[in-house]
């Protein structure tokens, strides 16, 4: 007999990430409750969810506490969730013993083929000297020649997990020299990745690119500051794809404005979008992007898949790949 299932969640985002073709295959392997539940209608559809076994959902999962979960969805064994961080909503879940499944490989993918791609043009001085090749071409290729190129260049990666890791193997054709900052990250394991491991005073004033990419943890808030970005060197540029809450952007500002040459490469500020008054606006050495490291319209299918193989695992009671523990919840993004 096929598992009683749900979408959970943000309509339009699970239609969004979980095509038709996805929910069609989904539908073969599970029996779906017709309605697309969210927090505002658990009572109205109640008799029908405490039937429920397995549960889908992606960006927009509905917060539910642990009460709330015994009451309404009291028989519900596993949550496979087509994205990427669980922080927000998986530990009531995980307090019930219901097993935790989230996509954040797949969704890992483009984050570090944005960043890899942004790593290998800051090396070659793309930002700066593509800025001044409209006013002076002369200055401009004077000004990309004081960059190191990407050959035996020293690249600081700020956590490795998941998209950390990606990254770094997408950055061996290179053959760049990487340093990372990873107090989780065991010597054994740094040496089957070709990295050294550094502290961050080191990785920012030895590295000529610096890429963050630490966990969403309330230690990690303001993580990266004066003390840090003062010691970049004249011509580094810092990458941020992770969060805006770990930079003190005013720190990071002040870096800029007191080196001109430095650069830094935003895809995600605090708050975001910057406010209008935000003085990253106002610095030709910054790059914004508009949080687009992340799954594109055409990827986030990609997480779905994923879930649809780890659904079949489960359904197999085979291991699974991508489940999310307590413990995890602790290190991980």
């Amino acid at each position: 007999m096929k598992k009683r299932a749900i979408f959970i969640g943000n309509e339009a985002r699970i239609h969004g990430v979980y095509n038709s073709h996805i929910q069609e295959e989904l539908r073969t392997l599970a029996d779906f409750y017709p309605a697309i539940i969210h927090k505002d209608n658990l009572e109205e559809h109640a008799a029908a969810l405490r039937t429920i076994e397995v549960a889908f959902s992606t960006w927009g999962m509905s917060l539910l506490t642990r009460e709330e979960i015994q009451h309404y969805l009291p028989n519900l064994k596993a949550l496979f969730y087509a994205a990427g961080s669980v922080q927000s909503f998986a530990r009531p879940f995980l307090h019930q013993n219901v097993t935790v499944v989230s996509a954040w490989a797949a969704n890992a993918v483009p984050v570090a083929e944005y960043t890899a791609a942004q790593i290998v043009l800051a090396n070659k001085g793309f930002y700066q000297s593509a800025r001044m090749c409209k006013s002076n071409r002369r200055e401009a290729s004077i000004y990309a020649k004081t960059f190191p190129g990407n050959w035996n260049a020293r690249v600081g990666i700020l956590g490795a997990g998941m998209i950390g890791k990606k990254v770094i193997e997408l950055l061996k054709p290179y053959q760049v020299n990487i340093d990372v900052f990873d107090p989780f990250l065991p010597e054994a394991a740094a040496h089957k990745l070709g990295v050294q491991k550094k502290e961050l005073t080191a990785i920012f004033s030895e590295c000529h690119t610096i890429s963050n990419h630490l966990a969403n943890l309330p230690a990690t808030v303001g993580m990266l500051n004066k003390e840090h970005f003062d010691l970049m060197l004249p011509n580094a540029t810092f990458i941020n794809t992770a969060r805006g809450l770990q930079v003190v952007e005013e720190d990071l500002a002040r870096a800029l404005r007191d080196v001109p040459t430095r650069t830094a490469v935003l895809d995600v500020t605090y708050p975001e979008p910057v406010r209008p008054d935000s003085e990253l606006l106002q610095l030709d050495n910054v790059i914004l992007t508009p949080h687009i490291a992340g799954s594109n319209p055409s990827e986030v299918t990609r997480m779905a898949q994923y879930i649809v193989e780890e659904f079949r695992r489960y359904l197999h009671q085979e291991a699974l790949q991508y489940q999310v523990t307590l413990p995890m919840l602790e290190t991980m993004a």
